[in-house]
C-alpha cells in the first residue's frame, strides 16, 4: 500500500465549507487504497491575525511567546479537518508538531528541523487512521514549542514525507502548479507539467512564490518527489524530482523553463570606498552579522584609489542594513550610502542553459530591444538574474517569455 502525504494551505482550509471539500479529498485517496498522512496551514489569514493581535498588546512581542501564539493557528485546522473527515465516516487522529515527533533547535519563530521521530504517526497509521499534522511547528531541546517561519507548513510536509518514506508528497494550493511565470503578468504563462529540484530551488530563490527554497533542499537531499497541485481540481500538477527521473533530451531540448521575478528588491551603494584588500570583507561580513542577505553585487573599477560597491538585498533588510553599514562607514572612508528601493529582479531558469551557448547575449539583447536598461548582472549554471527598475518588470517578463519560446510549447 502506498504512503502519501498531503499538504494543504491556508487558503485551502479558510472555512467550513473548504474544510469539508478538503476532507472529501483526503478520504478518496484513502479509499483508493493509500496510507494518508495531511499537513496542514492554519486556516485563511489566522496567521496574519494572530501577528496583529500581538502587536496590539506589545510592540516587541516575546520570540517564545509568539510561538505559543502563532502554533495555535494550525491546531485549529487539525482539530476541524479530523472532525469532518470522522463526520463522513473515516477514522483520523490530529497531532500537533510535537506530538507526530518533530524536533527543532532552539531558534523561535524561524526554527530548523534537527530530526524527525514520527512514533505516533506510525501508530496512526498502522490503525488505519488518517494522521493529520499541524504544519509550520516543532518541539526544540528545551521542551518549548517553536514555528519553522516562513514556508514551514510545506517543510513540515516534506520532511514528514522523507521520514515516513513516502512514495510521493502532494502539495496543494490555489493555482494548478508550476508555472512558466505568473499567469497574472503574462496570459499565455504554461504549467509546467514536470521540472528538476534545481531549476525549482532556483525559481524560488528569484522570486517564484509556490514553494519556498527549504522544502526544495530537503526534497532534493532524500530524493522525496513533489507533486504540486490544486485543491480544487483534480488535473494533475507539476511534479519536482530529481534530473535523473527526467528524460535528459527533454531537459536538453528546453533551454530556458520558466521567467521569474522579485519586485521586493533594492540597491544599496557604498560610494567612494578606499581600493585597498579586505574593504569587501568587512562589508559583507557586518551585514552577514546583521542577518542580511546579498543577492547581486557589482564593483565599479578604480578611480583615485577609490570605487564603488553596489549590491541587492530585500527590500525588507534596507533599514537593517542601512543602520549596520553606517556603524562601518568610517573604517570604510566611504564618501556616502545611497539606497534605491525601484529596483527589481526578472531571471530565466533552466537547466538547458548548461549545454547551449547564447542564452545570455539573447537575454541582454531582448531587454536591450525593449529599451529596458540592466544595472546589475548575476549568473550560475542554470539561471541569469538581471536587475532593473521595478516599473519595468511586467515588460521585461513578457518580452523573455516570448523570446524564449514558453509562449509556443
Amino acid at each position: 500500500m502506498s504512503l502519501v502525504v498531503m499538504k494543504f494551505g491556508g487558503s485551502s482550509v479558510a472555512d467550513a465549507e473548504k474544510i469539508k471539500r478538503v476532507a472529501g479529498r483526503v478520504i478518496d485517496k484513502k479509499k483508493a487504497g493509500n496510507n494518508v498522512v495531511v499537513v496542514v496551514s492554519a486556516p485563511g489569514d489566522m496567521t496574519d491575525d494572530l501577528i496583529t493581535l500581538a502587536e496590539g498588546v506589545t510592540d516587541a512581542p516575546d520570540e517564545r511567546e509568539m510561538d505559543m501564539l502563532l502554533a495555535t493557528g494550525e491546531q485549529v485546522s487539525i482539530a476541524l479537518l479530523c472532525m469532518a473527515i470522522k463526520h463522513k465516516g473515516e477514522d483520523a487522529v490530529s497531532l500537533t508538531g510535537p506530538q507526530a515527533g518533530i524536533h527543532a533547535d532552539t531558534t523561535h519563530t524561524r526554527a530548523r528541523i534537527t530530526k524527525i521521530i514520527p512514533t505516533k504517526v506510525h501508530d496512526g497509521i498502522d490503525k488505519g487512521r488518517i494522521v493529520i499534522v499541524a504544519g509550520f511547528q516543532g518541539i526544540n531541546p528545551n521542551e518549548d514549542i517553536t514555528t519553522l517561519g516562513r514556508g514551514g507548513s510545506d517543510l513540515t510536509a516534506v520532511a514528514l514525507a522523507a521520514a515516513l518514506k513516502a512514495d510521493t508528497c502532494e502539495i496543494y494550493t490555489d493555482v494548478e502548479g508550476v508555472y512558466t511565470t505568473d499567469p497574472r503578468v503574462v496570459k499565455k504563462a504554461r504549467k509546467i507539467e514536470r521540472i528538476s529540484y534545481d531549476e525549482m530551488l532556483e525559481m524560488a530563490g528569484s522570486g517564484a512564490q509556490v514553494m519556498q527554497a527549504r522544502s526544495i533542499e530537503v526534497a532534493k537531499k532524500y530524493g522525496v518527489d513533489i507533486h504540486v497541485r490544486s485543491t480544487f481540481t483534480k488535473n494533475s500538477g507539476t511534479l519536482i524530482t530529481g534530473e535523473e527521473k527526467l528524460r535528459r533530451r527533454e531537459m536538453e531540448d528546453v533551454v530556458v523553463s520558466a521567467v521569474t521575478f522579485d519586485r521586493k528588491q533594492a540597491k544599496l551603494s557604498i560610494v567612494d570606498v578606499a581600493d585597498r584588500p579586505g574593504i569587501a570583507a568587512r562589508v559583507f561580513g557586518a551585514l552577514a552579522k546583521g542577518g542580511v542577505n546579498v543577492d547581486m553585487i557589482i564593483q565599479s573599477a578604480a578611480r583615485d584609489r577609490s570605487n564603488d560597491i553596489s549590491f541587492t538585498i530585500s527590500r525588507g533588510d534596507v533599514k537593517k542594513a542601512l543602520a549596520l553599514l553606517e556603524k562601518v562607514k568610517h573604517d570604510l572612508h566611504a564618501n556616502d550610502i545611497i539606497s534605491d528601493d525601484k529596483v527589481a529582479k526578472v531571471s530565466i531558469v533552466g537547466v538547458g542553459m548548461r549545454s547551449h551557448p547564447g542564452v545570455a547575449a539573447k537575454m541582454f539583447e531582448t531587454l536591450s530591444k525593449n529599451g529596458i536598461n540592466i544595472e546589475m548582472i548575476s549568473t550560475s549554471e542554470i539561471i541569469i538574474s538581471c536587475a532593473i527598475r521595478e516599473s519595468e518588470v511586467d515588460k521585461a517578463v513578457t518580452v523573455l517569455h516570448k523570446a524564449f519560446g514558453l509562449n509556443k510549447r
